[in-house]
């Protein structure tokens, strides 16, 4: 009894350092968000005084990132390139599932592969391609993010879709249901804990993305958040204070998101990992 108490203290020692560390960023960029420039180099740590404390960061890096326009883009494209990456990835793996074929499982294996193979490798190809066919706009990102985003989402789909018991599918046939009907009102509505799981995951993901949009859509009237924040680093100086208050300004929508959904994550990615 005495050693799995000490075993339950040491764990418990762990686990609040693990907590700290990975707090501990957050933290910084808030309280600094609240400093001016020399409260943020005087103290970085510390929790800002009377005389360093302002609300100013927060009115000026609005303005400065045109929050509004801004974040409707930010908005627009992750929820266009999250709900295209449900509806195809599901489907996909639907039928992955329930076609028993050499080329099937071909086809996973491919989507499989495609997880290793990192953004940086397809880059030029991809952009110079996108060009070609004249879709670096809003448009193309989302095409991409839908190509980038399926293989992780049709593979969490295909382990879920195994829990389903066929049985309905086939009741749902004898009724007179088509292909599509069977899947949009008997396996699609089966299918939320994993979809709020995945709806999540990309969505946090194409949210922060910077690297994608700086490629594709970096013109004026089309820039999503992280590209303007960008622009609070210039090449001699940098405004940390505007550019921590614009952080968490961003990250705002998306925790608000994830604080809503969270209770589906972990049930959504339990239920799809057992057979």
């Amino acid at each position: 009894m005495k050693k799995s108490l000490q075993k339950n203290i040491l764990w418990s020692i762990f686990a609040c350092f693990v907590a700290i560390i990975f707090l501990a960023p957050l933290y910084i960029a808030f309280t600094n968000s609240f400093k001016t420039p020399k409260g943020i180099f005087t103290n970085v740590i510390g929790i800002p005084s009377k005389d360093v404390f302002t609300l100013g960061n927060y009115v000026q890096a609005f303005k400065d990132l045109e929050f509004f326009h801004s974040f409707m883009n930010s908005f627009l494209i992750t929820t266009s390139s999250t709900l295209l990456i449900v509806i195809f990835a599901s489907m996909a793996a639907w039928m992955l599932v329930r076609s028993k074929t050499k080329l099937s499982k071909f086809l996973f294996f491919l989507f499989a592969i495609a997880m290793l193979i990192p953004f940086q490798a397809v880059m030029l190809p991809l952009i110079n391609l996108m060009g070609k066919l004249h879709l670096l706009n809003p448009v193309g990102i989302v095409l991409m993010y839908l190509g980038f985003g399926s293989s992780l989402s049709i593979i969490m789909y295909h382990g879920f879709i195994k829990n389903i018991p066929v049985e309905l599918e086939e009741a749902a046939t004898i009724d007179g249901c088509n292909k599509l009907q069977i899947f949009w009102l008997i396996v699609f509505p089966l299918l939320k804990p994993i979809t709020v799981t995945i709806s999540i995951l990309n969505a946090m993901w194409i949210w922060n993305d910077f690297l994608l949009p700086q490629l594709v859509i970096n013109k004026p009237g089309w820039q999503t958040l992280p590209l303007k924040m960008f622009y609070f680093f210039g090449e001699y100086s940098k405004q940390w204070n505007l550019a921590l208050a614009g952080l968490v300004l961003a990250m705002i929508p998306i925790i608000i998101f994830y604080l809503f959904a969270q209770k589906h994550i972990v049930k959504g990615i339990t239920q799809g990992s057992i057979k």
